[in-house]
């Protein structure tokens, strides 16, 4: 007879609070999807919860007329795919002398505590500020890009999984006559495609979440980001960058709903992303933690 397996009650109890912990965390995702597919007049009464009433498509209509939104939209897909890009080359050329033991580079523990360091003190805003401006990025995408362009944690995570990687890979390319930029890229990046796929999936989310830093360093407000562009809709409920035209169309539509649509709107990416970046994500955080 079968041997029946007695119940686990803590991967039962476990599985049931994940569970409710990822509920919660779509639950206001669901409601704002909600009430940006309600008429105005049920939203303003605040009725509306995780099912859209009087169905309408009309705030998704404005915002595509919109072109500021599109805009701010294409400012982000510029930037997430340059600092996406420079985030991913300049960390693997950093983590892989920093992988080195000490005898095959003597300043690895110098350049270490130089990058660590980095994540307990910061300059402060002002100086970044200053810095930014005197290379004369104000108003150009490069000055959301290059300030973050060396996450030190996304580092300290390659590093230790470049540190897991068989020597006798790295001295059999020796032997056949590479060198080191070529044994990285041709050798290490390829084995590493996990952790680098978490690190990207920090890159995207930091540089799509990012709003503050378009404020600070964009005066002309075609410039900015999505979440900077929402930020002053949602939070200032500034109307300077709506035409006359469009002001008049406010009048069919509740301004909760055109938020509420504009807010799913500037999540949608992202979320459509992380679901073929996720099954790299624990495997890649845990290999790039496990040797210190």
């Amino acid at each position: 007879m079968p041997v029946k397996k007695k119940l686990d009650w803590f991967v039962l109890c476990n599985s049931i609070f994940l569970i409710a912990v990822g509920m919660l965390c779509l639950i206001p995702m669901i409601h704002i999807l909600a009430v940006s597919l309600s008429s105005s007049s049920v939203a303003a009464t605040g009725t509306v919860t995780l099912w859209p009433k009087e169905f309408t498509l009309k705030s998704y209509e404005f915002v595509a007329q919109r072109s500021a939104f599109w805009q701010s939209m294409l400012v982000s897909l510029e930037r997430i795919a340059l600092g996406g890009t420079l985030n991913l080359v300049l960390i693997a050329t950093v983590a892989y002398p920093l992988s080195k033991e000490k005898g095959e580079f003597r300043l690895r523990t110098f350049y270490s505590w130089a990058f660590f360091i980095t994540m307990i003190f910061g300059a402060g805003l002002i100086p970044t500020y200053m810095v930014v401006k005197q290379l004369g990025l104000i108003d150009t995408i490069w000055a959301l890009v290059f300030p973050t362009a060396i996450p030190v944690f996304s580092v300290i995570l390659l590093l230790n999984f470049f540190r897991a990687v068989p020597k006798e890979l790295s001295e059999a390319a020796f032997i056949d006559g590479a060198g080191h930029w070529r044994t990285l890229w041709q050798i290490y990046v390829p084995v590493s495609l996990p952790a680098l796929a978490t690190i990207l999936l920090f890159s995207l989310v930091t540089h799509w979440n990012s709003w503050f830093d378009g404020l600070i360093y964009m005066n002309d407000p075609s410039h900015y980001p999505i979440q900077s562009y929402i930020q002053t809709i949602v939070v200032q409920r500034s109307l300077a960058t709506m035409t006359p035209e469009e002001a008049k169309l406010m009048a069919d539509i509740s301004d909760k709903t055109l938020r509420s649509a504009q807010i799913f709107l500037g999540a949608l990416p992202i979320i459509c992303v992380y679901p073929f970046l996720q099954r790299f994500f624990v495997k890649g955080i845990v290999l790039g933690s496990v040797k210190g």
